[in-house]
C-alpha cells in the first residue's frame, strides 16, 4: 500500500472509533450499533451482583471500543472516551452435553463509559448505563453510587474488572496499574 492509502485508512479507522459513544439531546447513551466489530475482552457466566444463586445464569460478553483497547495496550489504563459494553445473553443447556452451557437469547446490555465531559460522571470520569432487551438508548443508571463503590473496592484497574480479562492482566501489571482485587 502507498503512504496515501495507509493515511486514508488510518483516518477512516480513527473516525470510526473516535465516536464510540454518542448521546441523545436528553443525555442518553445510544447503543453502539457496531459493537460486535469491537475488541472482545472476555465472556463470563453467572457474573451477578445478586446474593441469591441464579439457576438460570446469564452470559456476559464484554467488548471495548478499538481505540481505547489500543491505548490500554500502551499505557495499562483506559483513556477518556472508553466504552466497555456487556452483551447479556441467556444460557441454554442440552441433556446430551451434561454440564455444558451455550448462549441464547439477548437479554440486554450494560455499559461502563469513561467520559470526563459528563457532569454526572464520578471523579475518574466513569458512568454506568443499563439497556433493556430492545432498548437502543439508556439513561445513566440510577444507582451510580452503588456501582462506583463496588468498582472502586473490587476492580483491579481504573475501576474496571481487568482481573476477569486474562489477556490484559499482564499489561496492566507491566505498567504498574494493576492492584489485586479485594474481593467482597
Amino acid at each position: 500500500m502507498t503512504l496515501r492509502t495507509n493515511t486514508l485508512l488510518l483516518g477512516l479507522l480513527m473516525t470510526a472509533t473516535a465516536f464510540a459513544q454518542k448521546y441523545t439531546a436528553a443525555g442518553e447513551l445510544v447503543l453502539p450499533g457496531d459493537y460486535r466489530t469491537w475488541i472482545f475482552l472476555s465472556s463470563g457466566i453467572g457474573m451477578t451482583y445478586s446474593n441469591n444463586p441464579n439457576e438460570h445464569p446469564r452470559f456476559g460478553n464484554v467488548f471495548v471500543n478499538p481505540s481505547s483497547y489500543q491505548a490500554f495496550l500502551k499505557t495499562g489504563t483506559w483513556p477518556d472516551k472508553t466504552v466497555m459494553l456487556i452483551e447479556n445473553r441467556a444460557a441454554g443447556s442440552n441433556p446430551s452435553n451434561k454440564d455444558g452451557r451455550f448462549q441464547t437469547k439477548l437479554s440486554g446490555f450494560e455499559a461502563h463509559v469513561k467520559d470526563k465531559s459528563r457532569k454526572d460522571a464520578d471523579a475518574g470520569g466513569w458512568l454506568f448505563y443499563v439497556f433493556g432487551d430492545d432498548a437502543q438508548r439508556a439513561k445513566p443508571f440510577a444507582k451510580q453510587e452503588t456501582c462506583t463503590a463496588c468498582h472502586n473496592k473490587t476492580a483491579s484497574t481504573d475501576t474496571t474488572f481487568v482481573q476477569f480479562y486474562p489477556t490484559l492482566i499482564d499489561i496492566a501489571k507491566a505498567h504498574g496499574n494493576y492492584r489485586e482485587p479485594s474481593g467482597e
